[in-house]
């Protein structure tokens, strides 16, 4: 439940955070900067598929199909605090309520592959059909809020070593964005993009 005295916003929370999407170079530049990352894998995966950050997160081995190269995108995780109990992450259905099935680039399955090697190397638990995807060294979830405040450290770090002229400041979500950005300049048309980025309606 919400608290018990909710404040109203201020005007510059509740206004909508500016989007940034990069291009396809600049995405390229900045994944091949966080190559060796331990999230590596999981924001080639973002930026590769469209997939909300949720979505990502609650995403399981049994849900990804390395040798059709798609996958299955089911669920959602957020963080929900209770009153008494704290803030606990929560597991339920997507945005829509609809699942979908996601196409894979090879660039996308050869890194789900390493992914996937390297848990395995820590734990057979790991890589288990229920297994998490993206879970901590313990199988649990990530936490979305840090997930995302990691991303937005990475990007800052790029920018410092690459200069800020290289790579424009970028938030997680603005990788869906970016997805979406440049599928649309390659000539995808925009009814394949919505879908494939699970929209309600076309965009």
């Amino acid at each position: 439940p919400p608290a018990d005295d909710p404040e109203p916003p201020t005007a510059k929370q509740a206004k909508a955070p500016e989007m940034h999407a990069w291009s396809a170079v600049e995405l390229r530049t900045f994944l091949d900067w966080a190559r060796g990352h331990d999230l590596h894998a999981a924001w080639l995966t973002l930026a590769h598929t469209g997939m909300r950050r949720g979505e990502l997160l609650a995403l399981r081995w049994r849900d990804v199909e390395l040798e059709a190269g798609t996958v299955s995108v089911r669920r959602s995780v957020g963080a929900v605090r209770i009153k008494g109990e704290g803030e606990r992450i929560i597991e339920g259905s997507t945005k829509t309520d609809q699942a979908r099935v996601v196409d894979l680039d090879a660039a996308t399955v050869a890194a789900l592959r390493t992914h996937r090697r390297d848990r395995g190397g820590l734990s057979l638990a790991l890589v288990r059909p229920d297994a998490l995807v993206f879970g901590d060294v313990y199988g649990k979830h990530l936490h979305p809020t840090r997930f995302s405040r990691r991303f937005v450290a990475a990007v800052a770090a790029c920018r410092r070593e690459l200069g800020d002229e290289a790579l424009p400041a970028c938030r997680l979500h603005d990788l869906r964005h970016t997805h979406a950005t440049v599928l649309l300049a390659a000539g995808i048309p925009v009814k394949v993009v919505s879908e494939r980025l699970g929209h309600a309606n076309a965009m």
